[in-house]
């Protein structure tokens, strides 16, 4: 069991390679629903089938390329990405945007839970002809919120053999579905798809990328156990190519799927969708690895979030300080599954707002490492007025006001299913580019702000 909390790691301890990031991010995207929003992309957008595949392709290359390239920063720090962000926002100014990606991780969770007790019904059907109750929904995501947060309280090693089996078992099972798939489809109903207008590829790669990131701030907590010297340039590439290797293929093949079935892109319960459009020999075995994936994915996010709830003054080990996602995401996830009309409106409108708020932290610690920061380990974890990283009051004015306003104007450009932003009419807001805009301005009016205080002892960053 990890029990180092936020305090950077020795260089003594750092002896993980770059490469190990691979099977990180290939857990991170084992989840169907990418099915899902392949499927979207047919039904919605109207896309044709190599506008899909190029949506598929750039996709993970943008929002997985800014996961790795804010990555770089947890091998100089050693410490997780919302410690590193005290250095940039202040002791104090780091509250607000970790307050903020902590509130946002609940929904994340929510959403993956909610499609693992999916999975896990979906199952008990197949199998016994359980039919879902209120009582086994809960019962179900009771499970599968606990299984998540065990995991995440053993620690990043834990993780680390996890990814790689789990990435093993569920790409196996994938290929299996998608021969079966290609020998079930009728190609040329496929293939003929009319092409959508442009706009609507730029609105999906948008939608897409949203998922991506938000791991942005992820990022340092698995590379903070790497050496200095391990290479940038790798980092990136295995963080992109693990997430891309999974997303191409799914989105794909929900697009495939949507070809013959357009339900699956407006059903209430994607996951029973998906079992019954496979035979049973591959449909159990592919939703039980599909389950085991996505307890996978929300210990990654409980992970990172205990980080961030001590960056906010949890005193308590992280192990427990994830135990008020794990209960927040159990609430709001039985609310999900019993109230909400439509699955995908939820969770495409939870992506949008999702991006904007994790856009407008993007924007300003990405800016600030191109500056060449150095981390003081030290001063990371003094919280007093002594600390370098006090500067005004405990706050950098010019990071917040950057995040602040980048969160405003991207909030303008949104539009969902709750909320609609005043300029979420115009091109930017129609095509879901929010997140676009938000990073733009605050990672810009970032750039254009001095910088404060004065530097202290640290390595500055190298790519």
């Amino acid at each position: 069991m990890e029990t180092r909390g936020l305090e950077p790691v020795p260089d003594g301890e750092r002896t993980g390679r770059a490469r190990s990031l691979f099977p990180t991010w290939v857990a991170a995207n084992m989840t169907v629903l990418l099915l899902t929003m392949g499927a979207g992309l047919i039904v919605f957008n109207a896309l044709g089938f190599w506008q899909v595949l190029i949506v598929a392709a750039a996709a993970p290359v943008l929002s997985y390329g800014m996961v790795g390239l804010v990555s770089i920063a947890g091998k100089h720090g050693g410490s997780p990405g919302m410690a590193l962000s005290r250095a940039v926002f202040g002791q104090r100014g780091n509250l607000a945007p970790g307050a903020l990606v902590w509130v946002a991780r609940w929904g994340w969770e929510t959403v993956n839970a909610v499609t693992g007790a999916y999975a896990v019904l979906t199952v008990l059907d197949l199998l016994f002809g359980v039919r879902s109750t209120p009582a086994l929904i809960v019962a179900t995501l009771t499970a599968f919120v606990t299984a998540g947060f065990l995991l995440s309280g053993l620690g990043v090693r834990a993780l680390r053999v996890c990814s790689t089996w789990s990435a093993c078992l569920f790409g196996g099972f994938s290929v299996l579905a998608l021969v079966h798939l290609a020998g079930a489809t009728s190609w040329r109903a496929v293939l003929d798809q009319p092409a959508g207008p442009t706009s609507m590829m730029v609105a999906g790669i948008g939608t897409l990328a949203a998922g991506g990131i938000s791991w942005a701030p992820t990022g340092p907590d698995f590379t903070r156990y790497l050496p200095r010297a391990a290479s940038g340039r790798a980092m990136v590439a295995a963080t992109v190519s693990g997430a891309g290797i999974v997303f191409l293929p799914m989105v794909l093949m929900g697009a495939v799927m949507a070809v013959g079935t357009p339900g699956l892109a407006v059903t209430r319960d994607p996951v029973s969708f998906i079992g019954s459009l496979l035979p049973g020999w591959i449909s159990v075995p592919y939703l039980l690895v599909a389950v085991l994936g996505m307890v996978l994915i929300n210990a990654m996010s409980m992970y990172s979030a205990g980080f961030t709830a001590q960056t906010l003054g949890f005193r308590v080990p992280r192990a427990w300080a994830v135990a008020v996602n794990a209960a927040i995401s159990l609430f709001l996830g039985a609310l999900l599954m019993m109230v909400a009309n439509s699955f995908i409106d939820s969770f495409v409108s939870f992506l949008n707002l999702l991006a904007v708020t994790f856009s407008a932290w993007i924007g300003v610690f990405g800016v600030d490492q191109l500056r060449g920061r150095a981390y003081d380990p030290v001063a990371l974890m003094d919280t007093t007025p002594s600390s370098a990283y006090w500067y005004t009051g405990g706050f950098a004015w010019p990071a917040v006001a950057a995040w602040a306003t980048g969160l405003a104007v991207g909030l303008l450009f949104t539009g969902v299913e709750w909320f609609s932003g005043p300029l979420a009419t115009t091109w930017a807001g129609r095509n879901g580019l929010g997140w676009a805009a938000t990073i733009v301005v605050s990672g810009g009016l970032y750039a254009a702000l001095p910088r404060p205080g004065v530097r202290r002892r640290g390595t500055p960053l190298h790519f």
